[in-house]
């Protein structure tokens, strides 16, 4: 099968197309024809080096796929059939023709969803849901900043946070996402965060109040402005660290408020959490996007063999939703 592998770590061009050895699903495992495979961040983390795949994952980068069953490793439980349409969440491989996974992080497509555009659900719908919903505990009524509107993980945040009742405010670095996140993904407070204060605009336009859920991936650079924004009993919820890995915490201000500070990712965990996440994804994300209260996104598509300009597209940050590679 093709597969893409990083040389070295560096930008787009260590990407290399190779025939490889088809994998074979082992125990409780199924084997998925991808049709294709959804790009985020931590892929290109990984290509530059600061990301390496769990123990055990595949050295492939890739995170999510969308294809059909074509085979199972011994043990497998799960009611699936030979050609069913699937989406899958990886620890890695995903940029392959074929891929074996647990069958647990394994999917039905949604119902009105077509089997390409599928692949920019499962890791940003398992990313958003077990963080705003079963770490944060996000409430109807309540505030919630997401930062990032437009790329993968803000764009599904976004609407789905909606879906939720919450009332939503999210930032973005110019104008025009600024425009995107409120008149096509619904947002209710869109800040342009390199000409405003993020904290004070969120206020100003919430009545005197901060936000109770913070969804962040920018990290240390965001630190200290992410708990200013908070409300009091507050959660931030750190996922990213594209602005760094050490910032300065206030405890004073964190104990004034009542609020928390978490810090997740969704990658290395065991196999039996990711499956109770993609559970949870299906009983309470999937009839949201079957409705069309949740519409999954896709910026761009780009055939396998054209996986460097995927990635140089994709580091523009020009991109509104997800970019996928197609098999």
């Amino acid at each position: 099968m093709k597969a893409v592998y990083i040389s070295e770590p560096g930008g787009p061009e260590v990407l290399e197309v190779r025939e490889v050895e088809a994998p074979v699903p082992g125990t409780g495992e199924v084997l998925i024809d991808v049709v294709a495979a959804g790009l985020n961040r931590a892929d290109v983390q990984q290509r530059r080096g600061f990301y390496p795949p769990p123990p055990g994952a595949s050295d492939i980068p890739g995170l999510e796929v969308s294809g059909r069953i074509a085979g199972f490793g011994p043990g497998v439980t799960r009611a699936f059939s030979l050609g069913d349409k699937v989406v899958a969440l990886l620890a890695g491989g995903g940029y392959a023709q074929q891929v074996a996974v647990p069958a647990e992080q394994v999917l039905r497509v949604p119902d009105g969803v077509d089997l390409v555009t599928a692949a920019a659900l499962p890791e940003v719908a398992a990313t958003v849901y077990s963080n705003l919903v079963m770490t944060a505990q996000l409430q109807e009524g309540e505030t919630v900043l997401i930062h990032g509107a437009t790329g993968g993980i803000g764009t599904m945040a976004i609407q789905l946070a909606k879906a939720l009742g919450a009332r939503v405010a999210t930032t973005a670095g110019s104008d025009e996402k600024v425009s995107t996140a409120k008149a096509f993904l619904g947002a209710d407070i869109a800040i342009n965060y390199a000409e405003e204060d993020f904290p004070e605009s969120l206020r100003r336009q919430n009545g005197g109040k901060g936000a109770d859920v913070i969804l962040d991936v920018v990290g240390a650079k965001y630190l200290k402005q992410n708990v200013d924004a908070l409300a009091d009993y507050g959660r931030l919820v750190v996922i990213g660290l594209q602005g760094g890995t050490k910032g300065e915490l206030d405890l004073g201000q964190l104990l004034q408020k009542r609020a928390a500070v978490v810090a997740t990712a969704l990658r290395p965990r065991p196999v039996e959490e990711k499956g109770a996440i993609m559970s949870a994804v299906r009983d309470a994300v999937w009839p949201m996007v079957s409705d069309g209260r949740v519409r999954p996104l896709v910026a761009k598509t780009f055939p396998l063999d054209q996986v460097r300009a995927a990635h140089r597209y994709f580091d523009t940050g020009d991109h509104v939703g997800k970019i996928l590679l197609v098999m």
